[in-house]
């Protein structure tokens, strides 16, 4: 039990480390704080994923070079896997890279796989015995509560998430390449005139309009 409330409360670090990676990068190529991600909250669930395996399956390996090919198949599996589904469930693409050298599928690439190894070293020889000493210094049963409240938080996002990504899916085309722009272009208008979390669902999930689906399907039983 113990070690399950410490990956829950991993997997939220990592994901948050993820998040600001993800934002950091947006903010060096466009200049523009974009807050990235499916979800509202700032986390990329897919960086916990990784950082809750790492634990498991490199965390006990001493060689570098073992590290960094372990970090290099775990990051790369779970990054087309997320790309496949998510395409699958919603019709749409969170990223691309059908354009780079030696992409599959434009799911993944070389050019990530390198960071995500160099990452993967990192994690094991500098971030992750950090995190694990700040964690171990907090009471057993604050970290209990800390996970269940991040859970129950994660899962309200998650559930937003999945009733935007549904509502939008029959509305996008079905194409390889990234759709981010596709859904902003759609509701920017609607979700800038309403508050702060409705302003980050558009910057989550920038195809969600329900009220336009509302009128859309009134107008339709009318009609009938």
């Amino acid at each position: 039990m113990e070690l399950l409330v410490k990956c829950i409360l991993y997997f939220f670090i990592y994901a948050f480390i993820g998040w600001l990676i993800e934002v950091g990068a947006k903010l060096v190529k466009t200049g523009k704080f974009v807050n990235r991600g499916f979800l509202i909250g700032p986390i990329c669930p897919i960086y916990g994923r990784a950082g809750v395996l790492f634990i498991f399956f490199i965390y006990d390996t001493n060689n570098v070079f073992l590290v960094f090919l372990k970090s290099v198949l775990i990051c790369s599996v779970l990054e087309y896997a997320a790309s496949y589904i998510m395409e699958k469930m919603f019709n749409a693409r969170w990223w691309d890279y059908s354009n780079r050298k030696f992409n599959i599928n434009g799911r993944i690439c070389l050019g990530t796989m390198i960071p995500f190894g160099l990452l993967g070293v990192f994690y094991r020889y500098a971030m992750h015995p950090f995190f694990e000493g700040i964690v171990n210094l907090i009471d057993y049963k604050l970290q209990v509560f800390l996970a269940i409240l991040l859970i129950v938080i994660y899962i309200i996002d998650n559930i937003i998430g999945y009733i935007v990504g549904f509502t939008i899916k029959n509305e996008i085309d079905d194409n390889r390449k990234d759709n981010t722009d596709i859904y902003k272009g759609r509701v920017y208008k609607w979700l800038k005139e309403n508050g702060l979390v409705h302003k980050r669902i558009m910057e989550a999930f920038p195809g969600f309009n329900p009220i336009k689906k509302v009128a859309n399907k009134i107008k339709t039983r009318k009609k009938r």
